[in-house]
């Protein structure tokens, strides 16, 4: 058995409010803060810059092939809106038929077809947890629903062939995988691994390794479960990305976990930390 790698984060950024959604574009990293109502870039020496401000939370984000920035944002109708070049904001999808719970997360294929998830209850509420589902908008806008019963569906991301849709269910302390079939629909769902720790945010490497957020640390997962290396952090892991120059920092985003009532806007306990990983990254996001 290949022997767990721990790789020591250091921090890049302080701040924050609760950040998600990492994503490297452009050469620079861009999030979600949550409680800040923002979309933050952040360059290589922690400088950051906000790019767009919104409301509601949760919202995500990934880009359309052409560049153009889609976001769900559970403060606008629980619709995915899309950003266009004079920086308008206007409806891509409304999702509203498929869900009424918010929506939570997003990626986006080479073709534009965007893959999003619903939670599938009220947690800001205070409900009990129910399945979630997860929904096709294709660029068109046309929204379908895809699958169901995906237990509070998170983070997700594109294998680097295009042929499989990962899926963190995090109350299940899964990853789940989707073959990605040539319309775009979904079908094979499997186990990709068991994790110990409840999946958040996810990104891939090169080497079909998954980099998910898992409560007090980053894991990198292989196929079936291994887990490859680690990186331990003092408070709650969000999501995950790999980016910079050459694909191999990892950025983690963090913040002290309360639950949904330390969901305050004065809370400041985000952070972004960085990491070396061994191989860089690919697929999508």
């Amino acid at each position: 058995m290949t022997r767990t790698e721990s790789i020591t984060p250091t921090v890049l950024l302080e701040g924050l409010g609760l950040g998600e959604s990492p994503r490297w574009h452009d050469g620079k990293l861009w999030l979600s803060d949550w409680l800040a109502g923002q979309i933050l870039t952040v360059d290589e020496q922690g400088c950051r810059q906000v790019a767009l401000e919104m409301t509601g939370i949760p919202f995500c984000f990934d880009w359309l092939p052409d560049g153009r920035l889609l976001v769900l944002s559970n403060g606008e109708g629980r619709k995915l809106l899309r950003r266009e070049p004079d920086g308008t904001l206007v409806a891509h999808a409304d999702l509203t038929h498929i869900s009424e719970y918010p929506w939570n997360e997003i990626v986006v294929d080479a073709q534009g077809n965007a893959y999003v998830n619903s939670i599938g209850y009220d947690m800001m509420a205070g409900e009990d947890p129910r399945p979630g589902v997860l929904a096709l908008v294709t660029p068109d806008g046309t929204a379908r629903q895809l699958a169901d019963d995906l237990y509070f569906p998170n983070g997700m991301a594109i294998t680097p062939d295009g042929s499989t849709l990962i899926v963190a269910e995090s109350h299940a302390k899964r990853l789940s995988a989707f073959t990605i079939d040539s319309d775009a629909t979904l079908s094979d769902r499997r186990i990709w691994a068991e994790v110990d720790g409840y999946p958040d945010g996810i990104c891939v490497d090169a080497d079909n390794a998954v980099w998910t957020a898992a409560m007090d640390r980053c894991l990198r997962i292989a196929d079936g479960g291994e887990v490859l290396a680690e990186v331990p952090l003092d408070r709650s892991a969000f999501a995950c990305m790999l980016g910079g120059p050459d694909g191999t920092t990892l950025f983690v985003v963090a913040a002290e976990w309360k639950g949904t009532e330390g969901m305050a806007p004065d809370t400041r306990t985000g952070q972004v930390l960085t990491a070396k990983a061994p191989t860089p990254h690919a697929g999508r996001p």
